[in-house]
C-alpha cells in the first residue's frame, strides 16, 4: 500500500519561510516523479512544483518560481518543498503526489498523478 505523508505546514507571516516534507512508503520512490500541488479555499487544486525521479529536472508554477525549491532524497524516500518569501496568496492545503509512469517527465496535471498524500495546511498571514 502506497502511503504519502506530508508535514511541515503551519502558520507563518508574510515574508517568512516553511519547509514541507513528504515521506513515501510502499512504492519504489526513486522510480517515480514527484509533484507538489495546492488547493486554496474555494479554488481548484493547482500544480506548484515537480521533480523527476533522478532529481535532475524540476518545474515550477510561475506564481512560485524563484521563491520555492523542490528537492528529493531517494535514499530516504522523502521529498521536500522549501518555501521562501511566502505571500498570503500561498495559503492553501499542500499535497505531494507521485507519478509512477513517467519518472523522467514532470507532470503538471492532477490526472497524471497516481498517488496522493492527505495534505498539510499552510497559512500565511498578512
Amino acid at each position: 500500500q502506497v502511503q504519502l505523508v506530508e508535514s511541515g505546514g503551519g502558520l507563518v507571516q508574510a515574508g517568512g519561510s516553511l519547509r514541507l516534507s513528504c515521506a513515501a512508503s510502499g512504492w519504489p520512490f526513486a522510480s517515480a516523479a514527484m509533484g507538489w500541488f495546492r488547493q486554496a479555499p474555494g479554488k481548484e487544486r493547482e500544480f506548484v512544483a515537480g521533480i523527476t525521479r533522478s532529481g535532475g529536472n524540476t518545474l515550477y508554477a510561475d506564481s512560485v518560481k524563484g521563491r520555492f525549491t523542490i528537492s528529493r532524497d531517494n535514499a530516504k524516500n522523502t521529498g521536500n518543498l522549501q518555501m521562501n518569501s511566502l505571500k498570503p496568496e500561498d495559503t492553501a492545503v499542500y499535497y505531494c503526489a507521485l507519478d509512477r509512469n513517467m519518472g523522467t517527465v514532470v507532470q503538471t496535471t492532477q490526472g497524471a498523478m497516481d498517488y496522493w498524500g492527505k495534505g498539510t495546511l499552510v497559512t500565511v498571514s498578512s
